[in-house]
């Protein structure tokens, strides 16, 4: 059940809308005009606004200010018989999720407040995982309302109090130790240990003696017994980050473990039970690894029992607004923080971002350091945000009232796809130009149009 504020002059489409919500099992305020609703926002709060625009006194432009300032987490929803896309424009900059024109088929209205309400839905689970485990898990660095970032949550919370292996998939700077937390921190072991191995900083003897420990006299400088992480981990998680690193010796005892759920340690003669989860990750595609012959097919099985691939920050650019205000906020230190115009707001959210959520957390930490007063501008973004790879996604067919200059729309696109194929190959030109169906002198030529302004 939702809390619905039906804001309306005419008596009539209050009580059609009041009735229609509360048929659907919500809880529905109706407000005969925006002063009365002003008084009820300052009160309660909503998880939808439906209001009308033209209204005597208080109008519903007003009505959405107010309401995005004392409750931003409130969708709203606004009704008009005299609809202008000057209007339209105006309520959509001020927050407003959706806008509809009176005469309105019942179908249409209902369809508009369920989305709104699955969006108001899916806010409210985002904040509450994050808030679970925010304190435990260094968890409020993962941010994101885009389709691809709720699968992320929804796998998570489906996974967590499992005793599946996870194996975690996603490019550097993604969160992909975010995510092994969360999963930790969610499950019926929270209260064990969570230990984490990067198995690519190790070399292999180090990393075999930190992992299943040693006893005396295993090796030189081995001068006592040992326990190692997977000991250390026992009741709880044990996260080995990088898993693709390991060497082919050290994947067979890995199997073993998975397997078997025991292990011995260096210079051991004895097998010591574990108990602990095993969580996995790997910036490479393992199943490519396998057909290299570098990792071993049997182990790649054993640990993707559940696979959570996670998305890059380019293919969920939606959230970048969300994650720069959270930077900001973090690097404000205690101080109001600074405001981001939407120029330059822009110029980050058409950034490729290889570096991913790292890298975009390293930007605004140095844009806050680096930019004078209390706003960045676009003057402030570093100069490689402007150039062409700086690419818009692709459109759609439509076409807007105000029409398009259609040679720039065809320039843009081809633009795009240049530069997706190159990023999707490695930056290997011929595999690209393989990929757009093209010969490689004519990849070459429409590159060379842009290549000079990159």
């Amino acid at each position: 059940m939702s809390r619905i504020l039906v804001v309306d002059d005419e008596l009539s489409m209050r009580d059609f809308l009041s009735i229609m919500l509360k048929k659907e099992g919500h809880e529905v305020v109706a407000a005969e005009n925006g002063g009365s609703a002003l008084k009820v926002i300052q009160s309660e709060i909503f998880d939808l606004l439906i209001t009308d625009i033209k209204m005597p006194g208080v109008d519903g432009m007003e009505v959405l200010k107010t309401v995005k300032e004392v409750s931003p987490e409130t969708v709203v929803i606004m009704i008009t018989a005299f609809a202008t896309t000057g209007t339209a424009v105006e309520a959509m900059k001020l927050g407003a999720y959706d806008y509809i024109t009176k005469p309105f088929k019942v179908d249409e209205i209902r369809l508009v407040i369920q989305k709104a309400l699955e969006k108001r839905h899916l806010r409210k689970e985002n904040i509450l995982l994050r808030r679970e485990i925010a304190s435990r898990a260094g968890f409020s660095n993962f941010i994101g309302t885009s389709a691809a970032m709720q699968r992320v949550f929804s796998l998570i919370r489906q996974v967590a109090d499992t005793k599946s292996t996870v194996l975690i998939t996603g490019e550097s700077g993604t969160g992909k130790e975010l995510v092994a937390k969360a999963i930790h921190f969610n499950s019926s072991r929270n209260g064990g240990p969570f230990v984490t191995v990067n198995c690519g900083a190790l070399p292999e003897t180090l990393l075999e003696s930190e992992l299943f420990g040693y006893m005396k006299g295993a090796f030189t400088g081995a001068t006592s017994n040992k326990q190692g992480l997977f000991e250390a981990a026992n009741g709880g998680t044990i996260f080995l980050d990088e898993i693709s690193a390991t060497t082919p010796a050290l994947q067979i005892k890995l199997l073993r473990v998975l397997q078997e759920r025991e292990f011995m340690r260096v210079g051991g003669t004895v097998d010591i039970k574990m108990d602990a989860r095993v969580l996995a990750a790997s910036n490479r595609d393992l199943l490519t690894e396998v057909s290299k012959g570098t990792f071993r097919e049997d182990l790649y099985y054993r640990l993707n029992v559940i696979p959570i691939s996670l998305p890059a920050l380019r293919d969920r650019r939606e959230d970048i607004p969300l994650l720069v205000e959270f930077f900001l906020k973090k690097f404000s230190g205690g101080k109001e923080p600074k405001k981001i115009t939407p120029e330059a707001i822009n110029l980050l959210m058409n950034h490729r971002w290889p570096g991913n959520v790292r890298e975009l957390e390293n930007t605004i930490e140095r844009l806050v350091i680096l930019a004078d007063g209390d706003r960045i501008g676009h003057e402030h973004i570093p100069e490689n945000f402007k150039g062409v790879r700086s690419y818009p996604e692709l459109v759609t067919t439509d076409i807007p009232d105000e029409g398009l200059e259609l040679e720039k729309l065809l320039e843009n696109i081809e633009k795009n796809l240049l530069f997706k194929a190159l990023e999707k190959t490695g930056g290997v030109k011929t595999e690209a130009a393989k990929l757009l169906g093209l010969s490689f002198r004519s990849f070459r030529h429409r590159m060379q149009k842009y290549e000079s302004s990159t």
